[in-house]
């Protein structure tokens, strides 16, 4: 086995995790977006959505992951610590990974609508900045974008449900 394949395997292993992180985000009623810190091939990290529940804007899966990697090494600059993440970063969460001074980003599904990885723009590719973080596209992209659009697919269910006054029994008191 060449490095190649160990490393897409390692990043294939870290982008499970994310995934399961995108899921706790989904139970909890949040886009299911999820993040991992690994720092020397070592989970240092975790993050999920939390926006609605924290009544916060920037409590994306990143930032989320970012905060307690910064916490839990004493330092709000990361480097050496890659991030894998479900969804391709939208340009407030590319900024903080460049200003954390990640090595590496690593995302699944491309976002067509936000995305500044490759998709609206890529803000990575800046040479006018002071920091380049390398970015690797696609990894797991078919299951992190089947966990959105199953996501989203549930919620328009739900809705045309409470539109034409349906009630789950799950609902029921």
């Amino acid at each position: 086995m060449n490095e190649f394949s160990l490393s897409l395997d390692s990043d294939r292993e870290f982008m499970q995790i994310a995934c399961e992180q995108a899921r706790l985000a989904w139970t909890l009623g949040e886009v299911p977006v999820g993040a991992v810190i690994v720092r020397d091939g070592v989970v240092i990290a975790t993050g999920h959505n939390r926006p609605i529940a924290n009544h916060d804007p920037t409590a994306h899966a990143e930032i989320m992951a970012l905060r307690a990697a910064a916490a839990l090494l004493g330092n709000y600059r990361l480097p050496g610590c890659e991030l894998f993440v479900t969804l391709e970063p939208c340009i407030m969460c590319a900024g903080a990974m460049m200003h954390a001074r990640l090595s590496r980003v690593i995302f699944g599904a491309s976002d067509p609508k936000t995305g500044v990885a490759g998709s609206v723009m890529n803000i990575f590719g800046q040479s006018q900045l002071n920091h380049h973080t390398r970015v690797t596209t696609g990894v797991m992209a078919t299951e992190c974008s089947a966990l959105l659009r199953d996501f989203f697919a549930e919620r328009r269910l739900l809705a045309q449900q409470k539109k034409n006054g349906i009630t789950m029994l799950s609902d029921m008191p």
